[in-house]
């Protein structure tokens, strides 16, 4: 096994995430099997109880799972499922260190951070190393590791002191450890700043780990002055000291390293035997969707209507699936950020100017996505957002709690139910459409939603997002939720044309809704961007974009395929049109047959 550290430096948030997936996707395309595990030095034991503020989103695996965003980039890049001891968290360490006391296992030792704690961080590293993530149940052949923070935190100190042991552990030619740092250019002087780096790298060579690249991650390409400098004060050759300027895109990320023959450098370092000749075919199609993306020139324009707008973070894997259906349409996303509590009436007194903007904001777009969130803020705005939708027959896609609010917003207007509301925010409502799952451990927050892959089972009969999905009996998708849609008030909402078209196993999960005579209102209770993939749209996001792009009733007449011209041109093609299928869009069971899907 080689193991490939990510460390970084000077401050945090310079992309560490999308290196380290890049690294991984050049390898992958070399022919090596690629793992990844993440590294998050703070005591809780996984992300689910962080506010989306505090953290960015939570990213939820299909083994339900709780972790950092950062395992999302992982997936993606890679194509990989992985797995919840993929994230490593310093409370998950201590936790696994004070068990083992516990049971007695140290035989009465005191246990102390060196050894007993960064024993148990190479263990874990090893043990995780190996899982196979890919499908086919072989292990892996590379991991890679990002450690969090940036180096010279006092919280990352015990996995330093892990990785620089580690490094003797399991001998040099199977460990590397690649530093980002950040090349600051000041625009008074316009110039590229090296001390902050050398510093940073000082301080890492220091702790015992001296690196074999260094990512400067920068505005502008790095100079070759620039490089030679770095390398003179870093003990590193100038072909070591890698530029990562800043790009279009983030798919632009792995052919700038390929481009600087990362491949070719970590095949020496680490002894691995490359194929020959290298497989090109996956790096040749990341390759054509940054150019493709980068080719865009027609625009459509979706509104977020959220809670945690003042973060991106907060949606990453929302934006991400939006992205990818919009490239998938051939479209470029505009996407407009509302904030939820702007939309409603009483904000009109305390900040017209907000208010008519938000509003002006909603109306001229071409599509509404009301994403998740938790708590009462908010959620009168995006039940407005789902009513107006709905009235003026503007596509839109509910997500978790913007499934919830759809179903109440038609409970109050088209059903009468005037004080219909979820428990959450209103206990005693005589219409609680809404309702807390019965299983949910109101006494223990971490880990006790509804979380990970399940099942969700179409009805009989046809549905547009059954025709999106390629027309199976089911599909497997990410959840995480603790409230649920009332299935005592189902019948009510069917009878005026609200059809909840997909149920869980056990058909008392209502998992999908659409709207009859509306060209496309659906709304969803789990999280299907979590298994979106830039080459591999997820089914209710693209709908959502073809909707808004006005090619959907084009692209269901043909089948659920594009025809080239439909994808390249603004006017749809003719049956003469060759067929193209479209992988980015078209979700087909993993093993080949119409009985069943799973998106990831």
């Amino acid at each position: 096994m080689k193991y490939i550290l990510v460390t970084g430096g000077v401050i945090s948030g310079i992309g560490k995430g999308v290196i380290a997936s890049s690294i991984g996707t050049i390898l992958k395309a070399g022919g090596i099997r690629v793992t990844s595990i993440k590294i998050d030095p703070y005591i809780n034991i996984d992300a689910g109880t962080f506010s989306p503020y505090e953290h960015g989103e939570v990213f939820v695996l299909n083994d339900g799972g709780e972790v950092d965003l950062d395992l999302g980039n992982y997936e993606r890049f890679l194509d990989i499922t992985l797995h919840r001891d993929n994230n490593i968290t310093t409370g998950k360490i201590y936790q696994y260190v004070i068990n083992k006391e516990r049971r007695g296992d140290y035989l009465g030792k005191t246990v102390q951070v060196v050894p007993h704690v960064t024993d148990a961080i190479q263990e874990w590293v090893e043990r995780v190393a190996k899982i196979p993530v890919d499908g086919n149940n072989k292990e892996p052949e590379c991991c890679i590791i990002e450690l969090g923070g940036t180096i010279g935190d006092i919280e990352g100190m015990p996995f330093v002191e892990a990785f620089r042991q580690f490094q003797f552990r399991v001998k040099r030619e199977n460990f590397a450890c690649v530093h980002v740092s950040l090349i600051p250019q000041p625009k008074a002087t316009g110039e590229q700043k090296t001390k902050p780096t050398q510093n940073s790298v000082r301080e890492l060579r220091g702790l015992g780990l001296s690196p074999d690249l260094i990512m400067c991650r920068s505005q502008t390409v790095l100079s070759e002055q620039v490089k030679q400098k770095i390398s003179n004060f870093c003990h590193v050759p100038p072909e070591q000291v890698i530029g990562v300027h800043d790009v279009g895109s983030i798919f632009r990320v792995p052919l700038l390293l390929e481009d600087q023959k990362l491949v070719e450098f970590f095949a020496e370092r680490l002894h691995i035997p490359l194929p020959r000749p290298r497989p090109r075919k996956f790096l040749l199609k990341w390759r054509d969707l940054a150019d493709r993306q980068d080719r865009l020139l027609k625009e459509v324009t979706i509104a977020l209507v959220g809670k945690y707008t003042r973060l991106e973070d907060a949606y990453a894997s929302v934006i991400k699936a939006l992205n990818h259906a919009a490239m998938a349409c051939n479209h470029k996303l505009n996407l407009k950020y509302i904030e939820a509590t702007d939309l409603e009436l009483e904000t009109q007194h305390e900040d017209p100017v907000r208010y008519h903007e938000a509003w002006h904001q909603l109306c001229s777009s071409s599509g509404v996505l009301v994403p998740g969130g938790f708590g009462v803020r908010g959620m009168e705005g995006k039940v407005l957002a789902a009513g107006w939708a709905r009235k003026t027959k503007k596509p839109f896609l509910g997500i978790c709690l913007g499934m919830q609010c759809a179903v109440i917003e038609f409970a109050r207007n088209k059903l009468e139910w005037i004080d219909a509301h979820s428990t959450e925010a209103e206990p005693s409502t005589t219409h609680p459409v809404v309702i807390e799952m019965p299983e949910h451990n109101p006494g223990q927050l971490g880990g006790t939603m509804r979380l990970g892959l399940r099942k969700t089972i179409f009805k009989p009969g046809t549905s547009l997002i059954r025709k999106l999905y390629g027309n199976v009996d089911f599909v497997e998708e990410r959840h995480r939720h603790r409230y649920e849609v009332n299935p005592a008030f189902v019948a009510k909402f069917e009878e005026k044309g609200l059809k909840f078209v997909g149920q869980d196993v056990d058909g008392e999960r209502m998992e999908i809704l659409e709207l009859e005579d509306h060209p496309y209102f659906v709304a969803v209770q789990y999280h299907p961007e979590y298994i979106s993939r830039p080459m591999k749209a997820s089914p209710p996001y693209f709908g959502l974009l073809l909707a808004a792009c006005g090619k959907l009733p084009y692209y269901l007449s043909r089948g659920c395929r594009m025809s080239p011209r439909m994808l390249y041109s603004d006017t749809e093609g003719s049956d003469d049109d060759d067929d193209m299928s479209l992988e980015l869009g078209s979700m087909s069971s993993t093993n080949g047959e119409k009985s069943g899907a799973s998106s990831a």
